[in-house]
């Protein structure tokens, strides 16, 4: 009977305990190197590939046409119990 009532509450325990979940964002940090308004996502992606990120695309910030460099993260989530995101991979 023992062994039973143990092998219950570790199935039990495992099915009520939190749950990961991987997720993949987009994460934009503006370009140190890209000079003048960004009009051209290609010359973008170039220099931002320059600067160590697979990529880059032309954005609008307060009425300016800036270069965003953008990077692939994976996020780890707590989904059960709904905590914030924690971010590896940078």
């Amino acid at each position: 009977m023992l062994p039973v009532l143990l092998l219950f509450l570790l199935i039990a325990a495992t099915e009520i305990g939190p749950v990961m979940k991987a997720e993949a964002r987009h994460c934009l940090s503006q370009s140190h190197q890209f000079k003048g308004a960004c009009f051209s996502h290609s010359n973008c992606a170039n220099v931002c590939h320059n600067e160590g990120f697979p990529g880059g695309e032309c954005k609008t910030d307060k009425l300016e046409r800036k270069c965003y460099c953008k990077k692939v993260i994976r996020l780890l989530r707590l989904v059960r119990f709904g905590l914030g995101l924690f971010c590896w991979g940078y």
